[in-house]
């Protein structure tokens, strides 16, 4: 069995070795540089304020000229090419825009009109049109598919901003810096083996690959612990039977980071939800938390008199979404530096920094009728509700504090995380969720509370450990080719 054991680990070595490298120094230059993507930071400090006077039709006038029956999944007003423009988006993965100003569809996205988008986004800064694209590099992301096809502009300015405009509404919906686009080749593009991105088999690749690699790692644990010496040590003093060279660097390597090396393939493996794993089983009804669709026939308040009373709040509005919570229709308003306020669609009603805990806690309890539910009112970050750097896979996603989390006593037990800034049901996370959270993002990302907020600390145990398993890989490949030369 030992024999095998040696042989296995042998030959899956020799295939594996060299995507292991690969994997250890993408890592590595991940941690600092992310796949591009438009934060909401980003997508605000790039609005002007939305203009006081001539603003706008009504957002019910803008669903009638949308051409649809249906309401929207999302609604809001924001800014493209310094004009105003109503966004909507659709359940079947349609995005459209109306011009606020004219209450005309916007029929159609072409170059002259990418560029215009570009000026708002760049400032001063002189833009390129470049061409039209279904997906390139830098725009494999699923969540730019309503989107598609994407203009690319390219910014003159200090960054080298690449951008990419919607081809639907017009809108920028993502900019790639000279920085990242280069780091990236070393980076996501290697880590999430892009270069096979386009193959229908991509997805299938990236986990038998993993799976095998994963085998692998756990075979040379094993090997290496029964080639170990404990007590009595081999005829050279030593209790590795390699006396030097590559061999003894790839035992000793093996044992002191196997563990880890074993824990960041396997979670890899995790990372792409193999047999689908964690599918959710959750039968929460999201639409029955906001209590209706988007119909906003009801807001007939004028738009310049909704921003004038957010202006009196302190509140100078960049943009503003419509959303629905137990059947109540709020305004919800950013400014420039994300922060919100809301307004319902009320007569006399007054402009709030977050929504009561009971108005969120009843639309809760309709996601799920007659099944018991616990609510905790988050103050402090915990292990399932953490903010990320910006440069991660989900630095996009805004993680404020307070937050209200419902847990439901349902066969999933599933949670719903409920954002009192904005009404906006944040995340939903059932149990097979929640294990995967632990399965692939703190085995792979290290994103435990304790690291997190230390992250000079966790930096440095991660390329610590990078560089550690980068020596396992560079000596297997090393040896490997030794071996096949020998054949």
């Amino acid at each position: 069995m030992k024999r095998y054991f040696y042989l296995w680990h042998r030959w899956l070595g020799i295939g594996l070795c060299l995507f292991m490298a690969l994997w250890f120094v993408s890592g590595v230059v991940m941690l600092y540089v992310g796949y591009p993507k438009l934060t909401p930071a980003e997508h605000l400090a790039h609005l002007p304020d939305l203009p006081s006077a001539d603003c706008c039709v009504s957002p019910g006038q803008a669903l009638a000229a949308s051409g649809r029956s249906e309401a929207p999944s999302t609604l809001r007003l924001s800014s493209v090419a310094g004009t105003p423009r109503y966004l909507l988006g659709y359940a079947d993965g349609t995005r459209l825009a109306v011009d606020a100003r004219s209450g005309q569809r916007v029929a159609m996205v072409d170059a002259p009109a990418a560029l215009a988008s570009a000026r708002q986004f760049a400032g001063a800064a002189p833009v390129q049109y470049l061409d039209q694209v279904q997906e390139d590099t830098w725009s494999h992301s699923r969540a730019l598919d309503p989107d598609r096809p994407l203009h690319r502009v390219q910014v003159a300015d200090a960054a080298g901003s690449l951008l990419y405009i919607s081809g639907h509404t017009g809108a920028v919906v993502r900019d790639a810096s000279r920085n990242e686009r280069a780091w990236n080749w070393l980076g996501a593009w290697l880590h999430w083996l892009y270069p096979l991105r386009d193959s229908p088999w991509w997805a299938q690749i990236v986990i038998y690959l993993s799976l095998a690699a994963t085998l692998m790692a756990l075979l040379g644990q094993v090997v290496g612990l029964l080639r170990w010496r404990f007590t009595k040590p081999y005829r050279s003093g030593s209790r590795s039977p390699y006396a030097g060279g590559f061999a003894r660097w790839h035992h000793i390597g093996g044992l002191l980071f196997g563990a880890v090396l074993i824990a960041w393939i396997f979670s890899g493996l995790m990372s792409m939800n193999p047999w689908q794993l964690f599918a959710s089983s959750s039968t929460l009804a999201p639409a029955a938390y906001r209590g209706g669709d988007l119909s906003v026939a009801t807001d007939r308040q004028p738009l310049a008199e909704t921003l004038a009373q957010f202006r009196q709040a302190g509140l100078l509005v960049r943009e503003v979404h419509w959303q629905r919570v137990g059947g109540q229709l709020y305004r919800v308003a950013y400014d420039a530096a994300g922060e919100s306020r809301l307004l319902a669609v009320v007569e006399g009603a007054e402009v709030i920094a977050q929504l009561p805990a009971s108005t969120l806690e009843q639309a809760a309890r309709a996601m799920l009728p007659g099944v018991a539910v616990q609510f905790d009112w988050l103050e402090r970050y915990d292990a399932y509700y953490y903010p990320r750097a910006e440069q991660s896979m989900y630095g996009h996603q805004r993680k404020r504090l307070p937050m209200l989390r419902a847990r439901f006593a349902d066969p999933a037990a599933s949670w719903v995380h409920l954002d009192p800034y904005s009404g906006a049901l944040i995340e939903q996370l059932d149990q097979r969720q929640r294990v995967s959270r632990w399965l692939f993002n703190l085995l792979h990302s290290w994103d435990w509370l304790p690291l997190l907020e230390r992250p000079l600390l966790r930096e440095g145990l991660v390329i610590l450990f990078s560089l550690g398993g980068l020596a396992i890989s560079l000596s297997g490949i090393v040896l490997g080719w030794r071996r096949l030369q020998r054949i």
